[in-house]
């Protein structure tokens, strides 16, 4: 799998933002996609980077989440957390305290955003798992990280095709072991797509970085 590709940017520049936002798009979607069903939906925008990374084939990786870790699914996951983490490396830190930071995506971007956090966890502000599970099963050997109260938002349904409820349960057991500051949200009947209900407390978590309170308490 190539290198990743540019990100799209919206929002305030990233050197005068209040709050920086990476925010991670599913397979076969794109940046663009996540600005038409995330972003340009939420109210609390002001003074926000939205950094909206776009991987190359419209994939982070090739299987799907809860199949069992192979040598190829690890090497393309860890690219994938290596680029973000690229991204974060390159956000303007100019003042003596650096903005905070949310992370997050949708399905396989939301996937990806709890790897990165159990790999590089926890930061200053929040992450966002709209339609999220870890990669892999049970039985993989998984990485694993002490969040220390990352405030954490976790969405899934009874009727979503590509993450089902026992891989969303496994992944809100992990984050609590994580001891992550955590919401968790399961949507009866919601299809594979971003609700309103998620787009209202992801309002809310932003305005809360923003103004410096901590979310979800």
């Amino acid at each position: 799998m190539p290198t990743h590709e540019t990100p799209l940017l919206l929002g305030a520049p990233p050197g005068e933002a209040l709050v920086h936002c990476i925010f991670i798009h599913g397979r076969t979607q794109s940046p663009e996609d996540m600005a038409e069903q995330v972003i340009a939906r939420l109210t609390a925008t002001e003074g926000i980077a939205f950094i909206l990374p776009r991987a190359t084939g419209n994939s982070w990786y090739g299987a799907r989440a809860t199949e069992a870790l192979t040598d190829v699914t690890r090497e393309q996951l860890q690219r994938s957390v290596d680029h973000v983490r690229g991204l974060v490396d390159r956000l303007p830190r100019n003042a003596a305290q650096p903005p905070p930071l949310v992370i997050g995506g949708f399905s396989q971007g939301a996937c990806l955003a709890l790897e990165y956090a159990m790999r590089h966890g926890p930061w200053q502000g929040a992450m966002v798992n709209l339609t999220g599970c870890r990669v892999g099963t049970p039985a993989c050997e998984r990485p694993f990280a002490d969040l220390d109260c990352l405030p954490v938002y976790l969405t899934g349904s009874d009727r979503d095709a590509w993450i089902p409820v026992d891989a969303f349960a496994s992944a809100a057991e992990a984050l609590a072991r994580a001891r992550a500051r955590l919401r968790c949200d399961i949507l009866p009947d919601r299809a594979h797509e971003i609700s309103a209900a998620e787009i209202a407390v992801f309002d809310t978590i932003l305005a809360g970085v923003a103004g410096g309170v901590t979310p979800l308490r």
